[in-house]
């Protein structure tokens, strides 16, 4: 997916031109990258940064400053105000196009577990993956499909479908989705549960 950010070169570095620039809808931002001698401090559309930031904020993008040209770039820091989550800064770094990244993408959970249909309680655990790839290959998200996941089974990032030319970074064995037993059953298993010497000396003193 193209994207295109248009941003500013700014001079402003005192705090009160950043609290000036930030009342007219700009964020103040930094790029960084290989290719620089130096850091370009500029700013950006606010609404842009909260679209992009809502959709795809671990997206590759194009950044076009006047007077420097477009490059390829990705978010790698974001500073918000505490209390009311305002985007005060935003940190850019160039990406060659030709070299691999490692970036979190979402995890879209897919279907409906024969365990969720037998009464049980479907839980994620993971939400985004960690991956390593070509910006270009960078997928918008990654599925995990539970169709045949039935209760007390779980769903690993070594389960999961990956693009051709992703590799998850995230440990084989971490957990994405698990189906719980439904908290009633749970619950008889307790009590039916065999009564013994150590649970009836722990009964009667309680």
């Amino acid at each position: 997916m193209a994207i295109t950010i248009q941003a500013d070169q700014r001079n402003l570095t005192t705090k009160g031109d950043l609290r000036r620039l930030r009342s007219v809808g700009q964020i103040p931002a930094v790029v960084y990258g290989k290719q620089l001698q130096n850091p370009q401090v500029i700013s950006v559309s606010e609404k842009q940064v909260a679209s992009l930031l809502r959709t795809h904020p671990n997206a590759v993008f194009t950044l076009e400053i006047p007077g420097t040209g477009k490059q390829s770039v990705m978010i790698t820091d974001v500073q918000k105000a505490v209390l009311n989550g305002q985007v005060l800064h935003i940190d850019f770094h160039q990406i060659n196009m030709n070299e691999k990244v490692r970036t979190q993408v979402r995890i879209e959970v897919t279907g409906e577990s024969f365990g969720v249909r037998e009464g049980g309680i479907q839980q994620s655990i993971l939400h985004e993956l960690e991956i390593q790839c070509l910006p270009s290959d960078i997928p918008e998200f990654i599925p995990a499909d539970i169709t045949n996941l039935a209760v007390g089974e779980s769903l690993h990032v070594s389960d999961l479908y990956l693009p051709e030319g992703v590799e998850a970074k995230t440990e084989a064995d971490a957990v994405v989705v698990t189906i719980l037993a439904p908290q009633k059953e749970a619950e008889t298993e307790e009590e039916d549960a065999p009564v013994t010497a150590e649970t009836e000396e722990s009964t009667a003193t309680s």
